[in-house]
């Protein structure tokens, strides 16, 4: 959108007030975090100067937004792609702030609540629990999930193996699938893991849809048979068990997991900005209301100390980790936390181009691919760069669909597309590893 332009100056003036008019609107965050989202809007912003990103971050500052893309205020720069959800008394005067200024913007979203209800969030077919007749392209509810995991354990007990690594901070079960085929032989292992923000469901569909082809593609594929037979997978479908449950429950836009701060009303801790490495550095943020609050201390969240004590656990077998976020369309790698090339780069490098190209095949999705600081943003305390320091050669973050049209509102109609082609590229990762790199 174009608008008329205002001198340097008329902008500087201009701001105090507008950020005064948005601060008598907004005196709290508590509005953000509620189940109407009617007139809420989602915007997206591209400053084109370091002048444009510092007044963005005041604004952003002053109004508690939820920051889509990127996740942190700090993280907005100069040519950032920046996505906002603006709650709806407070997008009025934001507009005219930013047609005021000349930033430019494109309205994403123009009714988020509209958008939530357009898409099917009670689907039908939930309760049929057979790897053929459940319905792996609709997004379930936490208890499904766990009783679609309870179900394969006794069905396809060959295969599967369930077991728990530990109890979430309100005190639900952290459960794994171990997939493979069992043999005495020594074996390697990859770790797969979704939702680790709550909000991401199309992690834990995807976590669900790769269960599902390797036990429905096992004997007629020979690439899934070699999969199963010389590998083991530990895939943990929801990470952050309350914070998935609670976006299903109270806020869909609920992103930390749930525990509670002793000085603050606020709830949560970003899990990926909780793991000891950098821990609160750059990318992070040390106050319990924001939504990249790194925790009190590194492993503070019993759901991030129990994915980490068993992978220290298990890292001598355990060659790849794999963890699926939204939304980007990137696939990336270390380093997260700094601008450095990692030592095993050529393999990690070949590996997400192929990886990537493989994706693009099915329906000609682009993925950008590269160390996460460089290609998407740095960020301290992730599980990647944690997996990586401690001792895991391979390892990946996707980003899956889409680039912002939909955002975290991914329909479920995209599930299927969405999950056929990142399978291709979690095949030629796993394939890659059990080819070339040690």
């Amino acid at each position: 959108m174009e608008f008329l332009g205002k001198p340097r100056s008329q902008r500087a003036a201009f701001l105090p007030l507008c950020l005064l008019f948005l601060k008598i609107l907004h005196p709290g965050h508590s509005h953000l975090y509620s189940s109407s989202y009617a007139g809420d809007k989602v915007i997206r912003l591209i400053p084109n100067t370091e002048e444009e990103a510092y007044a963005l971050k005041k604004i952003y500052q002053q109004l508690k937004v939820d920051l889509w893309q990127p996740s942190s205020i700090s993280q907005v720069s100069e040519g950032t792609v920046t996505d906002v959800h603006i709650p709806h008394n407070g997008s009025r005067a934001l507009l005219a702030f930013l047609q005021e200024t000349n930033i430019h913007y494109k309205i994403l979203m123009e009714d988020l609540q509209k958008v939530l209800e357009k898409g099917s969030s009670l689907p039908t077919q939930r309760s049929r629990r057979s790897v053929s007749g459940y319905n792996y392209e609709v997004y379930h509810s936490l208890e499904e999930i766990q009783n679609w995991m309870h179900h394969l354990n006794k069905t396809h007990s060959g295969l599967i193996h369930m077991f728990s690594i530990g109890k979430s901070y309100e005190g639900r079960s952290l459960f794994v699938l171990k997939l493979g085929r069992r043999s005495r032989a020594y074996k390697r292992a990859v770790w797969i893991d979704c939702g680790i923000h709550a909000r991401e469901w199309i992690g834990p569909a995807f976590c669900q849809w790769f269960v599902k082809e390797a036990l429905l593609t096992y004997r007629s594929d020979p690439t899934m048979r070699k999969m199963l037979n010389h590998l083991y997978f530990y895939i943990m479908p929801v990470f952050n068990v309350d914070g998935y449950h609670f976006s299903w429950t109270n806020d869909r836009f609920w992103r930390k997991t749930r525990s509670r701060n002793s000085r603050f009303r606020c709830r949560g801790v970003d899990a990926n900005r909780n793991w000891r490495v950098k821990w609160c550095d750059e990318g992070a943020s040390m106050h319990p209301c924001d939504d990249t609050y790194c925790g009190p201390f590194p492993e503070s969240e019993p759901e991030v100390k129990a994915v980490a004590n068993f992978l220290r656990k298990h890292k001598k077998h355990i060659r790849a980790y794999l963890s699926f976020h939204a939304y980007a369309q990137m696939l990336l790698y270390p380093y997260s936390y700094k601008y450095a090339t990692i030592p095993n780069f050529s393999c990690v490098e070949s590996a997400a181009h192929k990886a990537v190209k493989a994706l693009q095949s099915v329906y000609g999705i682009q993925y950008r691919y590269g160390p996460a600081s460089s290609t998407l943003y740095v960020s301290s305390g992730s599980s990647v760069d944690w997996a990586y320091k401690n001792g895991i050669p391979y390892t990946f973050a996707f980003e899956l669909r889409d680039t912002g049209h939909f955002g975290f509102l991914l329909p479920e109609m995209l599930i299927k597309p969405t999950c056929t082609e990142t399978m291709l590229a979690v095949k030629n990762i796993t394939m890659h590893l059990l080819r070339k790199c040690p």
